[in-house]
């Protein structure tokens, strides 16, 4: 006999293993403090390739003023600029990124807790069950 209370379980699992489980299955394997950590050091790499592809960008679009005036430049100061520079839009992405990834860890955190609890419940169906056909086994006993 169909037993109706698993099939609706089961059917919420695996609804929640297609839908938001595969976002939030994979975040719910890593500590709080990995996980954030693992998007600070991709944070870094990719602010560090994106601000240096800009100040390559800003380089060769003032290319020929940069050529004519490069003697009458102050290196040191331009250097010191786009150093702080990186640093002010490092510092910004990354604690954006913490937020970020702060919110998403909580979320999916709340949401895979409600996905263990329905299968804890569906394991205390199956428990149930073997208890059933286990007694009902031993109960008629095998005469001879």
């Amino acid at each position: 006999m169909i037993n109706e209370e698993k099939v609706k379980i089961m059917t919420k699992i695996a609804m929640y293993e297609q839908g938001k489980g595969r976002k939030y299955l994979p975040v719910s394997k890593y500590y709080r403090s990995d996980y954030i950590g693992l998007a600070l050091i991709k944070n870094f790499f990719l602010v560090t390739i994106g601000y240096i592809m800009a100040v390559a960008a800003v380089a060769v679009y003032f290319g020929e003023y940069l050529m004519e005036n490069l003697h009458k430049m102050n290196l040191v100061s331009m250097g010191v600029y786009i150093i702080v520079g990186y640093v002010a839009a490092l510092v910004g992405y990354s604690i954006l990124t913490y937020i970020q990834y702060s919110v998403k860890y909580y979320k999916a955190k709340k949401s895979v807790k409600e996905y263990y609890i329905q299968l804890t419940e569906l394991s205390k169906i199956y428990t149930r069950e073997e208890k059933r056909s286990a007694g009902r086994g031993t109960a008629g006993g095998n005469r001879k």
